[in-house]
């Protein structure tokens, strides 16, 4: 039996998951240095440890509704191709183990899109299930461009 520790965040009330093994460190919110020309969902930029790194909103890149900050959010950080990005999240609660057999395949149902960076739906109990993403597909290429850009435009 296989078992995989994930890290769970809120968005909307709604929980997710993260492989904890993709997660470099849960740091509180602090409100990002906006940049111009940034992508909507794009919220700005932030100091890590001596990095400039991007923070992207993730309410806004899954279209969600209500794109507010609470005073819970924190900044999920992963490393994707050698550099960070920052997610912002309404909390991250907790981790969790679950056997492989407690996660189930996305259902043929739901649009390629979301099927891109959902990897799976983890089964608690009864009443809480688990949607699993990949952060590092959460982003397209061309919006990976783009963010390239954007660094290159700050070291100019």
């Amino acid at each position: 039996m296989t078992e995989k520790q994930y890290v769970v965040f809120n968005l909307n009330n709604q929980e997710f998951g993260i492989d904890i093994m993709n997660v470099k460190e849960i740091i509180s919110y602090k409100e990002p240095f906006s940049i111009p020309n940034a992508p909507d969902f794009i919220e700005g930029v932030l100091n890590y440890r001596g990095k400039v790194i991007p923070v992207v909103n993730l309410k806004k890149r899954f279209d969600m509704g209500n794109i507010e900050v609470n005073e819970d959010a924190r900044i999920i950080v992963i490393t994707y191709e050698e550099k960070e990005i920052g997610f912002i999240v309404d909390n991250a609660s907790q981790t969790i183990r679950l056997e492989e057999e407690m996660v189930d395949p996305m259902p043929d149902l739901i649009n390629s899109i979301s099927r891109r960076f959902i990897t799976g739906i983890g089964k608690i109990d009864e009443d809480r299930l688990l949607v699993i993403i990949n952060l590092k597909n959460v982003l397209t290429d061309e919006e990976k461009a783009q963010i390239a850009e954007l660094e290159v435009q700050d070291e100019v």
